[in-house]
């Protein structure tokens, strides 16, 4: 796993910035690409719905996470459905 880096995003026309580790940007990224939205559009939703007790950062990781983790729990379901008699 990679070190977080620095990137910048502009967030209600100001720039800011959030350390993300390579994986979860590439994951962030794939996840705006696939809504055809872009990363700042998506960070703004993000920051937007987020806990104010909780970093930008975080709240993209815990994003990313919960994306992932609700695809899976999708195709586990679509396979036992599949499965059922």
């Amino acid at each position: 796993m990679s070190r977080p880096q620095k990137r910048s995003l502009t967030l209600r026309g100001h720039r800011t910035s959030v350390s993300l580790e390579d994986e979860f940007w590439r994951a962030f990224r794939d996840i705006a690409e696939e809504k055809s939205i872009s990363i700042n559009e998506l960070a703004a939703q993000i920051d937007a719905a987020r806990d104010l007790d909780a970093g930008l950062a975080t709240a993209i990781r815990l994003f990313v996470l919960r994306h992932y983790r609700d695809r899976a729990h999708e195709g586990a379901n679509e396979r036992q459905t599949f499965l059922s008699p």
